[in-house]
């Protein structure tokens, strides 16, 4: 069994700035790419930002220059920075991870956190 537990999200006036952790825990024997999603209301859910296991990182355009996503991978933990928040920036955001449960496992599996609220007031 893999559990991600998601912390951090809340409300924030415009161009304030919030953390998102991500902590991976179970039978875990190493874990692929990682990455946030987001979700308003009445859209898609959206790719917002993902890291890969050696530290590639790629981001959504609306977020480029004011969100970070980082990795510790000892602590199986995943985090977005997120600076200079907006209202557009308001929804819930999910953390995914794929991991490799056993050191035979053929493939990786993705894992989804249960979201985080993120509000954002103008």
């Amino acid at each position: 069994q893999v559990q991600l537990v998601e912390s951090g999200g809340g409300l924030v006036q415009a161009g304030g700035s919030l953390r998102l952790s991500c902590a991976a825990s179970g039978t875990i024997f190493s874990i692929n790419g990682m990455g946030y999603y987001r979700q308003a209301p009445g859209n898609q859910r959206e790719l917002v930002a993902a890291i890969t296991s050696d530290g590639s990182t790629n981001y959504a355009d609306s977020v480029k220059g004011r969100f970070t996503i980082s990795r510790d991978n000892a602590k199986n933990t995943l985090y977005l920075q997120m600076n200079s928040l907006k209202p557009e920036d308001t929804a819930v955001y999910y953390c995914n991870a794929n991991i490799v449960r056993y050191k035979w496992s053929t493939r990786g599996y993705d894992s989804w956190g249960q979201g985080t609220q993120v509000t954002v007031s103008s």
